[in-house]
């Protein structure tokens, strides 16, 4: 899917000039040789081949991930260890660029983390909810979404504490405020619902900001974060299906302005009561009708996986075009996609499920 070089124009084109928002050469130099690192098809068919763990910890000796996984401290192989190798491959991977970036780069780079930055909260947000202890809750927070600010939530004794002390202070501070979140509000919200707020307003500001930078990264940017607001849409959707979410409650969750199903799609969709009245809503929309094709009527389950291998597609486009910054949101979550593959394929293997392993892996290139 993934084009390994740069596309390459005649010796006469017209040469074409970097946008003022572009990154530098180096930038884009890191970004590019970090996604040639990703695994490949061939890769991964080594990797169905393999009878245990260590077999797959040989097979990726060679890879990005091969030394984080060597260094990994467990002494017990187990799927969470590369899963971890891999996590941490990615974090380093994305501290280079964070430290080579300035600018309007360095912020685009701050926002493609926000969304981490929600999840880890949200996770705390739980753990308050439930009486659960804060400290490990932090442990399991994604390393890209960790803040300063994080680590200050667990002395905090309520979810109004967590709210007042520390997240009005916090990165996330706009998005609570685009939200029209309050204090009081957050005692009763369901985490879920929580969540979806905070990335509804997230989605719909960083699509703001790569708007404002313009060129290829407004183009490319705009459509691989319409995609994100449409597929959280369905998502929301889809989850809310036998619970007491009205359909007002769904349309506040969807995004103000961003995606394909805007503004039509939003209003069937939030009208929906099953599976198949979501499918006739998504294949009235074009972008989604060939994606709904490729699934058998009631195969709800199969949806997550023809969703992933749409954005893999989405985002290996980003790496043929130069002069944006489209290509560090697209690596991350091609990595992201790839640390799915290999906790599928270590998930099977463990399981003595080998056979299935190439159902549920994602091909990126």
């Amino acid at each position: 899917m993934l084009a390994r070089s740069l596309l390459h124009g005649r010796a006469h084109s017209t040469l074409i000039l970097p946008h003022s928002s572009s990154p530098s050469s180096r930038s884009e130099g890191i970004v590019r040789g970090h996604k040639a690192g990703l695994l490949s098809a061939s890769d991964y068919a080594a990797l169905f081949q393999c009878e245990s763990l260590e077999d797959i910890k040989l097979n990726l000796a060679g890879s990005d991930v091969g030394p984080h996984l060597a260094a990994a401290a467990d002494a017990r192989l187990t799927p969470s260890t590369i899963v971890d190798a891999a996590t941490s491959r990615l974090v380093d991977d994305w501290a280079t660029m964070r430290a080579a970036a300035g600018g309007d780069l360095a912020r685009f780079l701050d926002f493609c983390t926000h969304g981490h930055m929600i999840d880890n909260v949200v996770l705390i947000v739980s753990g308050t909810l439930h009486d659960r202890d804060v400290h490990d809750l932090l442990e399991k927070a994604h390393p890209l979404g960790r803040f300063e600010g994080l680590a200050s939530l667990a002395v905090a004794s309520s979810v109004r504490d967590l709210y007042t002390l520390v997240l009005c202070d916090t990165p996330l501070a706009p998005y609570f405020t685009g939200a029209a979140l309050s204090a009081d509000d957050l005692d009763e919200m369901h985490v879920e619902v929580l969540r979806n707020t905070l990335y509804r307003s997230y989605l719909d500001t960083f699509a703001a900001f790569c708007a404002g930078l313009g060129g290829a990264t407004a183009e490319l940017m705009g459509g691989l974060l319409a995609f994100e607001a449409d597929r959280r849409a369905l998502n929301i959707t889809l989850n809310s299906l036998g619970t007491d979410l009205t359909r007002d409650d769904r349309r506040r969750l969807y995004s103000t302005s961003l995606g394909a199903l805007y503004p039509h799609g939003h209003a069937e969709l939030a009208g929906a009561d099953d599976f198949e009245s979501i499918r006739a809503a998504m294949e009235r929309c074009p972008p989604y009708r060939a994606l709904f094709a490729r699934l058998g009527y009631g195969e709800a389950a199969a949806l997550d996986k023809v969703l992933f291998e749409e954005e893999a597609r989405r985002c290996a486009l980003t790496f043929e075009r130069q002069f944006h910054y489209a290509t560090f949101y697209a690596y991350m979550r091609l990595r992201e996609q790839e640390i799915r593959n290999l906790m599928w394929v270590s998930e099977c293997v463990a399981q003595d499920q080998k056979a299935r392993a190439p159902d549920g892996v994602v091909f990126l290139f």
